[in-house]
């Protein structure tokens, strides 16, 4: 493959980083043709909305120049008959490209043409150089500097960068970091391409990692590889994933037996490696719970719980809140939904009938009118919808999951809702049943096993593993 020879070198001056909710205030281009140039178009673009002094500071455009310029809409068809048939070529590619879409699709116009990303090429041409911002790439290859953080003075650097790698790099070598980029032009710019060629299209999970190996994302997939691709090939529809690409430099995995090792290793992972992007699935320093209790005279009481990571007595538990007024909160609705007796339950103080009782909202548990055994029934119905589901085996439990094609066999150790391990072999098997400290309750975890274990057309194979506690042969295993 030759290098394009119909090129329009691209910057844009934005109100921010989120191509979502901010715009373009700027757009500069240099037109190349056959190497040469052929023109050069600049023009201010009306935010519709007003932006930081820092944003004023750094490219001398103020509020009052972008507020008398015209809108994105009233300069698209010029910008479209200037790039049309050229390839964009810009710094960071990905950035100008993800507002570009945006500004397009408020339009209602499906914006798509080829794009080189110089960020991406740097990185190719010079893999032992650290950095490829602008201002390095600026120093490195000495370019002229007109009009820094201006777009048409940027879109110049970029042209003279071009045409610098184009003079001094070996035509052959040059034109295949070109090739392999326009085929694989949805790849962050920091990330090597072939460790996105390398993940299996298996299950697992994946982590993202940025500068200085920090651990940036954890995610989880039936299909690995083409679930990432998916967040680079968005990365201009959500922030998220726009900072993702900015950020990510590696990529590794782990590959699992099926989606239920996916989904336990993921939640592990991050609680333990705390990414920067990961939200969901965190440890929480607090959960509440509502356990019932014996109280005097025969009835049940309702006790507001810290859930302390050791719970073994699931069938008097209740709920899962991430407050203790939020679980309070809930009690008390329930409690006056089905006409419970506030008084009895230790929720209101003082003697003789309740205040529920006296306005006829309580039957009169707290004047001996509601025996305390129906009183009972009734406060276990109200909150059942909450009950949490008791450990249904004796003891530890293996789950059988094997990936398509049979690449990878795993049987996941749980016992009492808590993830011991997954084995993929005898040996590790035993290694997890010898234990050693045990692990601590976690919800997540524990949502996780009920939900996949209750799904209707789920296939999976139980495996009661505590008879191999009692000297039971080890060809059970094998057997699986």
């Amino acid at each position: 493959m030759m290098i394009p020879q119909q090129l329009v070198f691209l910057d844009l001056e934005t109100t921010g980083v989120n191509p979502l909710h901010d715009r373009i205030i700027e757009i500069g281009l240099c037109q190349v043709a056959d190497g040469e140039p052929v023109g050069e178009w600049s023009t201010l673009v009306n935010p519709g909305k007003t932006f930081s002094p820092f944003i004023e500071n750094l490219t001398g455009i103020s509020n009052a120049m972008a507020a008398a310029a015209p809108p994105f809409a009233d300069i698209a068809a010029e910008f479209l008959d200037l790039v049309d048939g050229r390839v964009l070529v810009a710094h960071n590619a990905r950035f100008d490209y993800g507002f570009l879409k945006n500004e397009f699709a408020r339009l209602g116009i499906a914006f798509r043409e080829k794009v080189l990303c110089t960020v991406k090429l740097c990185r190719a041409l010079f893999p032992k150089e650290s950095r490829h911002n602008l201002d390095t790439v600026i120093q490195r290859h000495g370019l002229r500097v007109d009009d820094r953080h201006r777009a048409l003075g940027d879109a110049r650097i970029i042209r003279q960068l071009f045409s610098k790698l184009c003079a001094e790099i070996p035509a052959a070598r040059l034109e295949a970091a070109v090739a392999r980029q326009l085929k694989q032009s949805s790849l962050p710019p920091g990330l090597p391409p072939e460790q996105v060629e390398a993940l299996p299209h298996a299950p697992g999970i994946y982590r993202f990692y940025g500068e200085g190996d920090t651990v940036l994302y954890v995610g989880k997939s039936v299909d690995i590889r083409s679930r990432v691709q998916t967040h680079f090939a968005d990365d201009h529809r959500a922030h998220k994933e726009m900072r993702l690409s900015q950020q990510v430099r590696r990529i590794d995995c782990i590959e699992t037996g099926g989606e239920l090792g996916a989904l336990l290793l993921e939640a592990r992972l991050i609680k333990e490696l705390i990414p920067i992007h990961n939200r969901r699935l965190r440890r929480s320093r607090d959960l509440f719970a509502v356990r019932l209790v014996a109280g005097g005279e025969g009835f049940l009481l309702p006790r507001i719980v810290a859930l302390n990571g050791a719970e073994e007595d699931f069938e008097n538990l209740y709920g899962m809140f991430r407050t203790r007024r939020d679980a309070e909160k809930n009690l008390l609705e329930r409690v006056r939904e089905n006409g419970l007796c506030e008084k009895v339950l230790g929720l209101e103080k003082g003697s003789g009938a309740c205040f529920g009782y006296q306005i006829k909202k309580c039957r009169g548990a707290c004047v001996g009118q509601e025996p305390p055994a129906l009183h009972q029934a009734r406060l276990i119905l109200a909150l059942s919808a909450l009950r949490w589901k008791v450990w249904p085996f004796r003891g530890p439990v293996g789950i059988r999951e094997r990936s398509p094609g049979g690449r990878a066999t795993e049987i996941h150790v749980i016992d009492h809702w808590r993830h011991l391990g997954s084995a993929d072999s005898e040996e590790r098997l035993w290694a997890i049943l010898a234990g050693g400290e045990p692990l601590p309750f976690d919800l997540d975890c524990y949502k996780i096993l009920t939900r996949y274990l209750e799904r209707k057309g789920r296939r999976f194979e139980v495996v009661d593993l505590s008879r191999l506690h009692s000297g039971v042969s080890p060809r059970l295993f094998a057997r699986l």
